[in-house]
């Protein structure tokens, strides 16, 4: 019987050697994960950049033929126009340095299959099958790296051009990877050279995947991927776009009512309707509504990554030059509110975007246009120190309303506005606390 105890005993004392081990080590990953995040976290903005023959015929990129707007062909033949004459990598990079961004994301190839560098592969580029006939990639990335800019690369999972990729959604002519898993497997090596090519001539920081809901994990060796990027680089970051081995989520042209429930999270959008340039869509956002939008998803807790279509010459259009331009001058008067900040405070207790300080002992409150007058804080436990409109310096005084000693619900907490202390877009103000933020989430009177 002692026996038998000892050795149950000992198995116990494995079992537990072994399970702390295990939630050790998940915690050493999920610290390792984190660090790697921080750059992301703290940047808040990056610049997508959309690029490719498309540009030339006023039609969308890939799925003006997926959709049959235009026959493959036709599509295809806006190569022979596609020059990149007036293409300026350190103008490119300029501005998007001083729009505030601090990463940049650029298709090295879309759904179309037409790769922006030399690929060594037997495919199309920019290299062999237009009058540009050369990579546009590595000038554009080393003009990124010069100005502190992260490079990403956006990188189509999907070749619809490609001879060996089976059939998509709107075509159903060619095979199904069961029939015939010796052409996928072609394929599968196909664009994993390429991936590799990109991976080892241009070492980017963060990796945009798309296309991956036409396959599985499984079929497109996500894993495989994932490990080939993070043994080239064990610091690179990877969009959510490779079937759940990325490791932050991309939702697209939607701003979220709530917070995310994403650790971390970006948002694409483009500044007019499409994400390549065409002449026909003259729906420009405004400077005030990329800024209103870009306050929300910093207030709940994601990045920005704004979308601009340069002409197939290189030209970027005036107005996105307009948006980026007006958009970095209202970022550097507001810096210590976007970067390397917290997202903001829960909704009910303010009514507008916020954000935190990552010491959480400055609140900063973001007003919508013109705001002036009266504003109001609700359950902020804090004492206010100093209000301070960001830009100006201009001080503001407060007062709280309805605060009975005896009760822990604080009082409301009351701003006055003045005029002309207004930014032309957004004003922020900073609200310097006594220690870090503390919010009142009970119910009043009814507690």
């Amino acid at each position: 019987m002692k026996v038998l105890r000892l050795k149950s005993v000992s198995f116990m004392l494995v079992f537990v050697l072994m399970v702390g081990q295990l939630f050790a080590q998940q915690k050493t990953n999920a610290d390792s994960i984190r660090q790697k995040m921080q750059w992301f976290a703290d940047a808040k903005l990056g610049i997508f950049i959309h690029w490719g023959i498309y540009a030339v015929a006023d039609v969308s990129e890939s799925w003006s033929f997926h959709n049959k707007q235009i026959s493959w062909k036709d599509y295809m033949n806006q190569s022979k126009s596609f020059t990149a004459a007036k293409y300026d990598p350190a103008d490119w990079a300029s501005l998007i340095a001083a729009s505030g961004a601090r990463y940049s994301v650029i298709t090295t190839k879309h759904h179309d299959g037409v790769a922006l560098w030399d690929t060594k592969e037997n495919h199309y580029s920019t290299v062999k099958n237009t009058p540009a006939k050369r990579d546009l990639l590595t000038p554009f990335y080393q003009e990124l790296r010069k100005r502190n800019v992260k490079a990403g690369a956006y990188f189509s999972l999907i070749d619809w051009s490609h001879p060996d990729y089976p059939g998509f959604l709107k075509d159903s002519s060619r095979y199904k990877v069961n029939d015939d898993p010796a052409r996928w497997e072609r394929f599968k090596n196909f664009y994993q050279n390429q991936l590799n090519e990109v991976t080892t001539k241009f070492k980017p920081d963060l990796y945009w995947f798309d296309g991956d809901w036409e396959h599985s994990a499984e079929e497109w060796e996500s894993q495989k991927v994932r490990e080939g990027i993070l043994k080239s680089n064990p610091s690179a970051i990877i969009n959510g776009r490779l079937m759940g081995y990325g490791d932050y989520e991309t939702p697209e042209q939607n701003v979220p009512v709530s917070r995310p429930r994403y650790d971390w999270w970006e948002l694409c959008m483009t500044t007019n309707n499409n994400w390549g340039y065409r002449k026909t869509d003259t729906a420009w956002k405004t400077p005030y509504e990329i800024i209103a939008l870009f306050a929300d998803v910093v207030s709940t807790g994601g990045n920005l990554l704004l979308d601009i279509g340069p002409r197939e010459d290189g030209s970027i259009p005036k107005e996105q030059r307009h948006i980026l331009t007006e958009l970095g001058a209202w970022n550097k008067k507001h810096e210590k509110a976007i970067f390397g900040t917290l997202g903001g405070i829960a909704p009910g207790h303010f009514y507008g975007p916020t954000t935190i300080s990552k010491d959480s002992t400055s609140l900063f409150l973001f007003l919508q246009g013109q705001t002036s007058g009266t504003i109001m804080v609700k359950g902020l436990s804090n004492q206010i120190k100093d209000i301070t409109v960001l830009g100006n310096g201009t001080k503001l005084k407060h007062k709280v309303v309805g605060k009975i000693s005896w009760s822990p619900v604080p009082g409301l907490v009351y701003i006055d506005i003045p005029k002309g202390v207004q930014d032309k877009y957004i004003t922020v103000l900073e609200l310097k606390l006594d220690k870090p933020v503390s919010l009142y989430r009970g119910k009043g009177g009814f507690d």
